[in-house]
């Protein structure tokens, strides 16, 4: 009895990423890296061209202040990273398809970098230069932007794995917690007291932002290249 061999052609698996990865996407992900160094360059330089600026007890806003030395500098170096987080942003709402918590994770980025772009028009005043009142549109804008940062970081806690869910509810309670010293900071500048430690608060609450949003950038960047590694940090 003669057996009649039949060929066994080879199974390829191939595995289909969950998204294309395309080079525009990836250049709007890695935008939330460079919005953070951006952020912090900007911080640098002003305090370092801004005469008798102390990094220590003095914030951020005050970069920019009304008749201060580098509030044109400052905030021409803040609009380009209001384009770095928009574009950024743009990438977040880009990977949201079927996923509602990224979705309004993007929706919330996009607000941020939006009110941040305000900031030019609503300025803080010099220390003993105004009145408090004369402050109230920027202090109201800092509210919104802290507001959203909170936002932000609880919707997003739910997007990937146990990991990133963590380190953002960490980032979410860092927050918290130097948001309401920087209240009682507030009450001292508008008492016109010493603020000893603000600068720093303040900057250890924003770079931590920074840093949370450069890593979900990077979250998303590796998600492309290894779509079943989604929960990894």
């Amino acid at each position: 009895m003669t057996t009649i061999g039949i060929p066994q052609v080879p199974v390829t698996t191939k595995t289909t990423p969950a998204r294309r990865r395309t080079r525009l996407q990836d250049n709007l992900l890695v935008c939330g890296i460079l919005a953070a160094f951006v952020y912090i360059l900007t911080d640098v330089l002003g305090a370092l061209r801004y005469p008798g600026y102390n990094f220590t007890t003095q914030g951020i806003s005050e970069l920019m202040a009304v008749g201060a030395p580098t509030q044109e500098l400052v905030n021409s170096m803040f609009a380009a990273y209001g384009v770095l987080a928009t574009a950024f942003a743009i990438g977040v709402l880009r990977e949201s398809p079927g996923q509602r918590a990224l979705r309004v994770t993007g929706l919330l980025l996009l607000g941020y970098a939006i009110a941040g772009t305000l900031g030019r028009y609503f300025p803080m005043y010099a220390r003993g230069a105004a009145n408090l009142s004369d402050s109230v549109p920027h202090v109201i804008l800092t509210g919104v932007l802290v507001a959203s940062m909170l936002a932000t970081l609880g919707f997003a806690a739910r997007a990937f794995g146990r990991r990133f869910m963590v380190y953002s509810l960490a980032t979410l309670g860092a927050i918290i917690a130097l948001g309401i010293a920087s209240g009682v900071y507030g009450a001292r500048i508008a008492a016109h007291q010493p603020t000893p430690g603000f600068g720093i608060v303040e900057r250890v609450l924003i770079y931590a932002y920074l840093a949370w949003a450069a890593v979900l950038a990077v979250q998303l960047v590796r998600r492309h290249a290894a779509p079943a590694e989604h929960g990894a940090v």
